[in-house]
């Protein structure tokens, strides 16, 4: 039977754009959580650079251009009725059709009631 061949997880350079450390970054760049709390987005952008820290291993943090990014578009009426819908969806119940309180996780599929957890109304 002949080998697989699979792509290199690991080519020879695996750094597309520069990497710095934590806290070393030069200015008028940030992160996706640090463009948000100024009310800004990426706008389709590629990072320009990355971090790297360690947090219960080494991970990454894309850099994005501050002059480049462009204010959050704010909700409109449609996407604030679609999320109400997803969140409706998630509350009822799949055997009962009943509308709950809380979210029904997934992984159960019906409410406290129908899975007969005790004390459930």
């Amino acid at each position: 039977m002949p080998q697989r061949r699979y792509p290199d997880p690991c080519p020879a350079d695996p750094q597309p754009f520069p990497e710095f450390r934590k806290n070393m970054a030069p200015g008028g760049l940030a992160t996706r959580r640090q463009l948000r709390a100024r009310g800004l987005r990426p706008a389709g952008h590629d990072p320009v650079a990355q971090i790297r820290y360690w947090r219960h291993g080494w991970r990454l943090a894309f850099l994005y251009r501050l002059d480049l990014a462009q204010p959050v578009r704010p909700m409109t009426e449609g996407r604030w009725r679609a999320v109400d819908a997803m969140m409706r969806a998630r509350r009822t119940c799949r055997q009962c059709g009943t509308e709950r309180q809380y979210v029904i996780p997934a992984s159960v599929g019906r409410c406290n009631v129908c899975d007969g957890v005790p004390g459930a109304q």
